[in-house]
């Protein structure tokens, strides 16, 4: 390894992860604009040398740095300054790593090249929604790769999209302190959380940005530069408040406990009710993404993204 590359890996931060369609492969993103591909299965053996824990491919996919990541079931989509591109999971398994599709959304300016820092499927209508740093949230067919609605309220850098699905909305976390709430079928805005003003939550100290947001059906846990707190959606009310201090940078609902992680060596495993569970201990100072498995028993298996360090991921049960 010559001193350039061991430099970068010693800088390396990972952005970003997704599960292939069978379960069985674990693609990880980085500050280089790369996707390394993992294999879980060769990974997670009992017999499992270092060699195995190494990537089975990584390829160059984008100019700077690759921010977020989604599988459908025959693509891996990634984005990155600007644009989403697709790879078909079928050939990258072979190794073979050609770009499959590229679209950038319709910004205002020629002149602009945001990133592009959250994806997120709505396999209702077979669509993807995307947003980062032109405060817009776009919606694009997959089908014909044509985009389809903007949805345009946020004053700052979007950090964070949910899906709503059961009632077709989509939920947006920004900058600028507020989570709106989007009706996909209209491209109108049906509710604006401005979270910062609610004073359980509230810590002007860490800022009012809401870097992580996730919804189960009537409710939405969030947080960032406030707490990590859990919403009723319908009453709009902040009902739990969890004993974080540090700011979370992703969270996530995983059966009948809350997972996240932020700005601190761990992931947490919460109850609804508030209680700290677990915190599972991790080598980076920050963790960016979780990623839980749920595609293959055989490799369940929660996966962090990192700040720093010399692999592309490394994970722990989530049970």
């Amino acid at each position: 390894m010559d001193i350039q590359r061991a430099l970068e890996l010693l800088h390396m931060t990972v952005f970003s992860q997704s599960v292939s369609p069978c379960g069985k492969y674990l693609a990880a993103g980085n500050n280089y604009g790369e996707i390394a591909v993992f294999s879980l299965s060769a990974a997670l053996s009992s017999e499992a040398k270092e060699e195995s824990k190494k990537p089975v491919v990584s390829f160059t996919a984008h100019d700077g740095p690759v921010y977020a990541m989604v599988s459908t079931e025959r693509q891996l989509l990634s984005a990155g300054n600007g644009e989403v591109k697709a790879w078909n999971w079928s050939d990258i398994v072979k190794k073979g790593c050609k770009e499959a599709w590229s679209r950038r959304p319709p910004y205002r300016s020629s002149l602009e090249v945001p990133e592009i820092n959250s994806l997120q499927l709505n396999p209702k209508d077979n669509s993807l929604l995307l947003a980062g740093g032109d405060c817009s949230v776009h919606a694009m067919d997959l089908e014909s790769g044509t985009f389809t609605h903007e949805f345009r309220g946020h004053s700052d850098y979007v950090h964070c999209l949910a899906l709503r699905d059961q009632y077709q909305e989509c939920l947006s976390g920004s900058e600028d302190g507020t989570v709106r709430m989007w009706d996909l079928r209209t491209g109108a805005q049906v509710q604006v959380i401005e979270v910062h003003k609610y004073e359980e939550c509230s810590r002007p100290q860490n800022g009012k940005w809401i870097r992580c947001l996730a919804t189960d059906c009537d409710w939405m846990v969030c947080g960032g530069g406030p707490a990590l707190t859990l919403w009723h959606l319908r009453s709009v009310t902040p009902t739990t408040v969890f004993p974080l201090p540090h700011c979370q940078q992703h969270v996530m609902f995983y059966q009948d406990l809350i997972l996240s992680a932020g700005h601190s060596p761990a992931i947490n495993h919460l109850q609804i009710s508030g209680e700290l569970r677990a915190q599972i201990p991790c080598t980076p100072r920050s963790v960016h993404s979780l990623c839980v498995n749920q595609r293959s028993p055989e490799h369940k298996v929660a996966g962090c993204s990192l700040e720093g360090g010399g692999r592309m991921a490394r994970g722990r049960g989530a049970e």
